[in-house]
């Protein structure tokens, strides 16, 4: 018993020695600390517990040969492999790298075939900032075993530690090719490692040259999709996906899936090679009708941001819509194309009656779904806008928000009340409206709402009345009923009103002149007179009226918007490539943190020819 006692006092008294020695080391009392650990020391038992706290201290003290000596001493009571990895760690850090080199690579050699031994070892190293021969450590146990699959996470973290990206990728890759369970995973962490443009197009090159090597490999032509699709390259996602369908023939289609997310992101162009590609090759599946619908609506996207719109392509679409719904006639993706057919009549041809009777028709169908009867109701209010009706359209946007809380479409109905107010120029219920939709649950109603409500608070902060913000809303509504030349007439008269107003100093103003001194709303006019000069096709003023929002208010929130439609405009419609090139690349360097960058960036690249590659 008295054996046990002092053998537990004297265990006690060493951890308190070793705490000491601790804090001597933290308080900088090095010298203080060396001589509490080298009496410890004189107990081998002692070694483990005080072993790396000991060494580490020599070598911050530069005391290299007492640390040689010293664990040469240790190695001789224990040769465990992190004692003599620690003699390779003295000889590097005194300064004799070469010494260091040539004692640890055959050192780690020695263990390379052992899994776990190799695996200790190049975490010993890696922690203690040897990362080369951490790395080298796991590169051997590949030679030694003939297993390339080994340590690959392992190696792209180190690779990673080390800058060197593509080596990185390609253990990604590695693991990848294990398990294809490991797809996402590794999706996930490349997406928040490769954060550059030029890592997506290292991946990128990465794997074009696996799928030419290895053409039956799946994961490598999924990943090249997904790479594709991070990029928005939607043309090299399809080509991808038309050849995996062919390859693997696995359904539904991955073609009809990059037609959808083509669609989304509003590349119409691409979403109809896509959709039109399912129509062709799998005409006697279950494909084919919702391939056949989104062709029509991606043609429809194309003829809408056409402009002007042509109207007998109008027409065209409003046939394929006739022949679609006879097709299905039971089908409730043909009772959305009655919904889509009918605001084509409202929207491009003026024939407002026949979208009434449509829509109306649609609504009151027992077979038309809650929400598609709810999206009915939404255009059929804006007809009636059309139709300078306005009560009954606030009437259908109150039956949406009622029968539809707490949802987006019940949210869009409440934000389409609140910009019916707003074009009537009633602001304070306008914003009682937009107060509630800034904590809507769809962001980009939030974000609507956020911005037509700073635009009021805004242009109502130095004038209560609002009497510009007034004239301009009223302009709006003018344009949403297309009175177009009307609504021209009073953009000028709005614009020279204020740039003729009196200062609001001037005490013997009249009130509606200096209230019409609000020059923070020219910016806003000048996008809107802007936006419509594009859809009757007069691009030129168009680009005329941007640059103006570019000169007046350069660091305004319009100004990315108006330079990137700059670069859409020489783009989709003069079909400059050089100079849309040129707005794009300034436009890249001008507004990094914009929401347009990474469109910009696609349409840089696609210009300039980098998605055009032969091996697609």
């Amino acid at each position: 018993m008295g054996i046990v006692l002092s053998s537990r006092h004297a265990f006690a008294q060493d951890q308190t020695e070793i705490q000491i020695a601790n804090e001597y080391v933290l308080k900088g009392e090095k010298e203080k600390a060396l001589t509490v650990y080298q009496s410890l020391l004189k107990k081998n038992e002692n070694i483990v517990l005080v072993h790396n706290n000991y060494l580490n201290l020599l070598l911050d003290m530069g005391r290299y040969k007492d640390a040689e000596n010293y664990v040469n001493r240790v190695i001789k009571t224990d040769d465990k492999i992190t004692y003599k990895l620690d003699l390779g760690r003295i000889y590097i850090e005194s300064g004799d790298a070469p010494k260091g080199d040539k004692y640890l690579k055959p050192l780690i050699k020695s263990v390379a075939e052992d899994f776990y031994k190799i695996r200790t070892v190049s975490e010993y190293l890696a922690t203690n900032d040897l990362l080369d021969y951490a790395v080298f450590a796991l590169e051997e146990a590949r030679k030694a075993t003939g297993n390339n699959s080994l340590f690959t996470l392992e190696l792209a973290n180190f690779y990673k530690l080390q800058g060197k990206r593509e080596a990185m990728v390609q253990e990604y890759l590695n693991y990848v090719v294990q398990s294809a369970g490991n797809m996402s995973y590794v999706q996930t962490l490349l997406q928040s490692i490769l954060t550059k443009p030029e890592e997506l197009e290292i991946l990128e090159k990465l794997l074009y040259d696996k799928v030419q090597q290895e053409p039956n490999t799946e994961v490598y032509v999924e990943l090249l999709i997904w790479v594709n699709l991070q990029q928005k390259n939607f043309y090299g996602a399809f080509i991808q996906s038309r050849g995996y369908d062919k390859r693997f023939k696995k359904e539904p289609p991955k073609t009809l899936e990059i037609a959808q997310i083509a669609l989304n992101n509003q590349d119409y162009e691409n979403a109809d090679k896509a959709f039109t590609y399912v129509v062709k090759e799998y005409a006697k599946t279950d494909f084919y009708l919702p391939a056949r619908r989104g062709q029509i609506g991606a043609r429809e996207a194309k003829v809408r941001r056409s402009f002007p719109v042509n109207k007998d392509s109008v027409r065209f679409l409003i046939g394929e819509y006739a022949s679609f719904i006879k097709q299905y006639p039971d089908n409730p993706n043909a009772l959305e194309a009655r919904l889509n057919q009918s605001l084509l009549h409202a929207y491009f041809l003026d024939e407002k009656d026949s979208a009434v009777i449509k829509l109306t028709a649609l609504i009151e169908n027992p077979r038309t779904m809650q929400d598609l009867r709810s999206r009915a109701k939404l255009e059929l209010a804006y007809v009636y806008i059309l139709k300078e009706e306005p009560w009954e359209s606030t009437l259908l946007y109150s039956q949406v928000e009622r029968a539809q809380k707490e949802t987006p479409i019940g949210y869009e109905a409440k934000l389409r009340n609140a910009k019916l107010s707003y074009y009537k120029g009633e602001f304070n219920l306008a914003m009682e409206h937009l107060d509630i939709l800034k904590q809507a649950t769809t962001r980009e109603i939030a974000n609507d709402a956020m911005e037509l409500s700073i635009r009021i608070k805004e242009n109502t902060a130095f004038d209560t009345i609002g009497t510009a913000l007034k004239e301009y809303s009223a302009i709006e509504l003018l344009l949403y009923q297309n009175k177009i030349e009307e609504a021209l007439t009073r953009m000028e008269q709005l614009k020279k009103g204020i740039a003729n107003a009196p200062a609001n100093t001037d005490p013997t103003a009249p009130k509606i002149l200096t209230s019409l001194s609000n020059k923070a709303i020219l910016d806003d006019v000048y996008w809107l007179e802007a936006n419509l000069k594009m859809k009757q096709g007069k691009f030129q003023e168009s680009i005329g009226l941007l640059q103006r929002i570019l000169d007046e208010y350069g660091e305004d929130i319009l100004a990315d918007d108006a330079y990137f439609l700059q670069g859409d405009i020489y783009e989709r419609q003069l079909k400059d490539k050089d100079k849309a090139m040129e707005i794009y690349r300034e436009f890249l360097n001008k507004y990094p943190g914009s929401v347009h960058v990474a469109e910009a960036r696609k349409r840089f690249r696609q210009l300039r020819g980098d998605f055009e590659k032969p091996n697609q």
